[in-house]
């Protein structure tokens, strides 16, 4: 179980904006221009990137998914109180 994960994510308001998100992500769509085009939080400046963070510092769901997505890969639809997630996790330690 990694201890820190090094994280981008896209928020959008409704699941509807993430499915079709997801879609255009599972077939190749660039996620730092999707997250700086779609993204409603202030992490889309920098393509969604969060830097890394340990458990305890997001959401549970949010948390939950990004320490069980394998880098590299994307986590699916993520809902928080804060909307709906794309995690894509990029590095783990």
């Amino acid at each position: 179980m990694p201890v820190k994960v090094h994280a981008a994510h896209i928020l959008v308001k409704t699941e509807q904006e993430a499915g079709v998100i997801l879609f255009d992500l599972q077939h190749g769509a660039d996620f730092e221009k999707v997250a700086l085009e779609n993204s409603i939080c202030p992490s889309r400046k920098k393509g969604g990137d969060l830097g890394w963070f340990a458990r305890g510092q997001m959401v549970k769901e949010f948390e939950n998914a990004a320490f069980s997505t394998l880098p590299g890969k994307l986590s699916g639809i993520v809902k928080t109180r804060f909307g709906y997630h794309i995690i894509k996790v990029l590095e783990a330690k």
